[in-house]
């Protein structure tokens, strides 16, 4: 269970009240391995086409909407090769990397360190729910290596505790709005994130946040730490060295990865997607990280026109995706060992995390998982619909629409209704070249 669930601000639309999540539902089976989607050609099923151009009107170009089948046959599609500004749906890529890369029970882990030469160092991976206890427990554990003590008449030194970060200026990806980095969502990124880095609003300064919560936790019993803060970048080579003979006095873990992608889809926590993306691809740099990104992207069959990642979480208004990206991916995954824990990190129309609050009393509430997107001008939905016949992929994103999320409800419900298609029935068989 996660600890704290920090609910990003991010959300489809203003929240209405809130109904309590109830337990996770389980996703259908994986779907058998297939070959390429099928995007050339056109649409397969014209009345589904038809009532999409219906949806979005005279705003047609305002909008990109991809619908795929279980064959991974697209069935409706409109400016689908587009790419627009995605907002949190570019989690959905970050959670499918991090998911594949590092598997189901990876664990963010929060290590104090002994070196040979005696030196202290805690080592943090981003674990998003560190919480104020784990810290108070690491102090405790740094002053019974030394320190002062309020039972002795000998005054010892302060404990030097290293901690390894980024320097201050890859702290957020280099296009994140200014005005967004004081809010909660906002927050700085780095290894050591206590309460990731969050309160009401951003903690701007966490080194200092961390000083202070060390020492008011050890100063009972005579003791004080000191922080000395290593620049990552520099001093990572002679770390390295030393590591394997280190010694490790004392470890916390995060909550496991189906909790972890969880917070980040359902919930939209952007700080999540930013550490799993990093973790994922083995280093912090958020370049070298989205750069990574997109060549698991491409390994995967994944339509590559225009795309452009600049973070994990879609905060940035830099990154580019077309609807046909994200419903490949999402019929991609849905054919991987580990499809279920996918599925089941999405909010679910009508029930859970920032969909909870739509689709009530309709066909979708419980049939439709998937990743909402929000930042001014953006709105965007993509996921899994279940139908009579078989899962659909849907993907849309909306860049200046004037009502958005009517036009979404419309196309789903749609997507959903249409069933059979004539193209289907004619044919008989499966597309060529789906196996």
């Amino acid at each position: 269970m996660i600890r704290s669930a920090l609910v990003s601000l991010l959300v489809l639309a203003p929240q209405l009240p809130v109904r309590a999540a109830p337990p996770l539902l389980a996703p259908p089976p994986v779907v058998q391995r297939q070959g390429q989607a099928m995007l050339s050609g056109g649409a397969l099923c014209p009345a589904l086409q038809t009532a999409l151009d219906s949806a979005v009107g005279t705003e047609d170009r305002l909008w990109s909407v991809s619908v795929l089948d279980q064959r991974g046959q697209l069935l409706a599609d409109l400016n689908g090769g587009i790419p627009r500004i995605p907002a949190s749906n570019q989690k959905l890529v970050s959670t499918a990397f991090a998911l594949d890369r590092l598997g189901p029970d990876f664990r963010l882990k929060t290590q104090l360190l002994r070196h040979p030469d005696g030196s202290l160092e805690i080592v943090g991976e981003g674990d998003p729910d560190l919480s104020i206890s784990e810290i108070q427990r690491f102090a405790m554990v740094a002053l019974g290596q030394g320190g002062s003590s309020s039972t002795s008449s000998v005054s010892f030194a302060p404990v030097q505790l290293m901690v390894r970060e980024e320097p201050r200026q890859r702290w957020w990806p280099a296009d994140w709005d200014p005005a967004d980095r004081s809010y909660a969502y906002g927050a700085p990124i780095t290894r050591l994130a206590l309460t990731s880095n969050a309160l009401h609003m951003a903690v701007m300064d966490p080194a200092q946040r961390l000083q202070r919560i060390l020492n008011s936790t050890v100063q009972q019993q005579g003791g004080q730490i000191r922080l000395q803060m290593v620049d990552q970048q520099t001093q990572e080579a002679a770390l390295a060295r030393s590591r394997g003979a280190s010694v490790v006095l004392h470890s916390e873990d995060s909550a496991p990865m189906h909790a972890l992608l969880s917070l980040a889809n359902t919930e939209s926590h952007n700080f999540t997607a930013e550490v799993l993306m990093r973790e994922a691809a083995d280093v912090w740099d958020v370049n070298r990280a989205s750069l990574a990104t997109t060549r698991w992207l491409q390994a995967q069959g994944v339509p590559m026109t225009g795309l452009r990642l600049r973070d994990g979480s879609g905060l940035s208004r830099g990154n580019r995706l077309t609807s046909r990206s994200l419903s490949v991916l999402l019929w991609r995954m849905a054919q991987h060992p580990l499809a279920a824990y996918y599925q089941a990190s999405m909010a679910i129309a009508g029930q859970r995390g920032t969909l909870r609050n739509y689709f009530w009393g309709t066909s979708l509430e419980g049939r439709f998982w998937g990743k909402t997107g929000t930042l001014s001008g953006v709105r965007a939905i993509s996921g899994i619909l279940e139908t009579t016949d078989g899962p659909r992929y849907v993907s849309m994103i909306a860049n200046g629409a004037y009502a958005p999320n009517s036009v979404m409800g419309q196309i789903l419900l749609a997507s959903q209704r249409i069933s059979r298609c004539p193209a289907w029935t004619a044919a008989g068989t499966l597309p060529a070249g789906i196996d």
